[in-house]
Protein backbone atom coordinates (compact mmCIF):
# COMPACT_ATOMS: atom_id res chain seq x y z
CA UNK A 1 0.00 0.00 0.00
CA UNK A 2 1.11 3.25 -0.68
CA UNK A 3 2.50 5.32 2.10
CA UNK A 4 0.54 8.36 1.23
CA UNK A 5 -2.72 6.97 1.30
CA UNK A 6 -4.11 7.35 4.46
CA UNK A 7 -7.21 5.67 6.09
CA UNK A 8 -10.08 8.08 5.70
CA UNK A 9 -12.99 6.06 7.27
CA UNK A 10 -14.30 6.75 11.30
CA UNK A 11 -12.71 10.38 11.62
CA UNK A 12 -14.14 13.43 13.86
CA UNK A 13 -14.40 15.21 12.04
CA UNK A 14 -15.50 13.57 8.94
CA UNK A 15 -13.12 13.10 5.81
CA UNK A 16 -13.31 16.37 3.19
CA UNK A 17 -13.37 15.72 -0.22
CA UNK A 18 -9.78 16.92 -0.51
CA UNK A 19 -8.95 14.50 1.29
CA UNK A 20 -10.45 12.31 -0.83
CA UNK A 21 -9.11 13.32 -3.96
CA UNK A 22 -5.53 13.45 -2.65
CA UNK A 23 -5.89 9.67 -1.78
CA UNK A 24 -7.18 9.41 -5.55
CA UNK A 25 -4.29 11.09 -6.95
CA UNK A 26 -2.21 8.85 -4.83
CA UNK A 27 -3.49 5.97 -5.85
CA UNK A 28 -3.31 6.87 -9.19
CA UNK A 29 0.24 7.89 -8.80
CA UNK A 30 1.13 4.58 -7.67
CA UNK A 31 -0.76 2.17 -10.01
CA UNK A 32 0.08 4.34 -12.89
CA UNK A 33 3.74 4.86 -12.07
CA UNK A 34 3.24 8.51 -13.38
CA UNK A 35 3.78 11.26 -10.59
CA UNK A 36 2.87 13.88 -13.87
CA UNK A 37 1.31 12.33 -16.85
CA UNK A 38 2.32 12.92 -20.18
CA UNK A 39 0.15 15.39 -22.50
CA UNK A 40 -1.16 12.56 -24.27
CA UNK A 41 -2.35 10.88 -20.83
CA UNK A 42 -3.33 13.57 -19.03
CA UNK A 43 -6.92 13.58 -19.49
CA UNK A 44 -7.21 10.22 -18.73
CA UNK A 45 -5.10 10.40 -15.59
CA UNK A 46 -7.38 12.95 -14.07
CA UNK A 47 -10.21 11.01 -15.33
CA UNK A 48 -9.54 7.91 -13.27
CA UNK A 49 -8.43 10.03 -9.66
CA UNK A 50 -12.02 11.95 -10.21
CA UNK A 51 -13.94 8.20 -11.14
CA UNK A 52 -11.96 6.88 -8.00
CA UNK A 53 -12.62 9.99 -5.93
CA UNK A 54 -16.09 9.59 -6.35
CA UNK A 55 -16.01 5.46 -5.69
CA UNK A 56 -14.21 6.53 -2.56
CA UNK A 57 -17.14 9.23 -1.31
CA UNK A 58 -19.67 6.37 -1.90
CA UNK A 59 -17.91 3.97 0.03
CA UNK A 60 -17.08 6.28 2.65
CA UNK A 61 -20.79 7.36 3.07
CA UNK A 62 -21.75 3.93 3.29
CA UNK A 63 -19.49 2.23 5.19
CA UNK A 64 -21.35 1.65 9.38
CA UNK A 65 -19.09 0.87 12.12
CA UNK A 66 -20.20 1.08 16.16
CA UNK A 67 -16.65 1.54 16.98
CA UNK A 68 -16.27 5.57 18.29
CA UNK A 69 -14.66 8.09 16.11
CA UNK A 70 -10.96 7.93 16.09
CA UNK A 71 -9.66 11.75 17.18
CA UNK A 72 -7.89 12.84 13.71
CA UNK A 73 -4.76 15.34 15.98
CA UNK A 74 -4.06 11.86 18.32
CA UNK A 75 -4.20 9.01 15.11
CA UNK A 76 -1.51 11.89 13.41
CA UNK A 77 0.75 12.15 16.77
CA UNK A 78 0.48 8.52 17.00
CA UNK A 79 1.69 8.45 13.09
CA UNK A 80 4.37 11.07 14.07
CA UNK A 81 6.29 8.94 16.73
CA UNK A 82 6.06 5.33 14.64
CA UNK A 83 7.99 7.54 11.94
CA UNK A 84 9.84 8.62 14.50
CA UNK A 85 10.70 5.18 16.37
CA UNK A 86 11.45 3.81 12.48
CA UNK A 87 13.72 6.12 11.94
CA UNK A 88 15.84 5.82 14.51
Amino acid sequence: MCRNIRTLFNFDPPVTHDEIEAASLQFVRKISGFNRPSKSNEALFHSAVNEIAAVSARLLRSLDTTAPPKNREEEAAKARARTAAHNL
